[in-house]
């Protein structure tokens, strides 16, 4: 029988984002597969990390892509980037809590990227006005991936409507980044 890695790794990221202390067993249960089998693909829990890594950066870079961040305003870029993102929001949430992947020099550049990119969104909403310039673009966009994790738990654990995750999360933190107006 031929096992779909995609498919594998997507009900891996299910089961971790539910539960990330999850053993390979229950890992490999939740993917309908053998531990054996989840290891032929996957040759321990660091390289099963590994690979969601790679499929966590890949959906959000697609995420990125998909919302034409250059197009309209700032704001209106950031909405439909946490739209976009929100699929794979629960697997970011796991992914930056797993400070494995984010020590060292084996960094995955995948990483830098995203922040470059999302940061430079940001920038552009400072020097536009939409944006606060006393908060860094840097920090803005950190606090977009606390936001879109947060959001994702409280989804996963039914504190949220997964319908309600776009405009919660876009709304606080525009709230909090929005330039006022001097009186």
């Amino acid at each position: 029988m031929s096992v779909n890695r995609d498919q594998v790794l997507r009900s891996a990221a299910a089961q971790l984002t539910r539960k990330g202390s999850s053993t390979l067993d229950e890992i490999a249960r939740a993917c309908g597969i053998s531990r054996a089998t989840l290891h032929r693909h996957f040759a321990g829990r660091d390289a099963l990390i590994r690979a969601l890594e790679d499929l966590g950066i890949r959906e959000c870079e697609a995420a990125l892509d998909a919302a034409r961040l250059d197009e309209g305003s700032a704001k209106d870029a950031l909405r439909r980037l946490i739209g976009e993102i929100e699929p794979a929001a629960g697997l970011l949430a796991f992914l930056v809590t797993e400070n494995q992947l984010f020590e060292g020099d084996d960094q995955h550049e995948g990483w830098a990227r995203l922040d470059d990119r999302i940061a430079e969104l940001f920038r552009r909403g400072q020097l536009s006005g939409e944006f606060r310039i006393d908060l860094s673009a840097v920090w803005l966009a950190e606090a977009l991936y606390g936001l879109v994790g947060s959001g994702a738990w409280a989804v996963l654990d039914g504190r949220v409507a997964p319908k309600d995750f776009t405009h919660m999360v876009a709304e606080l933190l525009i709230g909090g980044a929005e330039r006022r107006k001097e009186s």
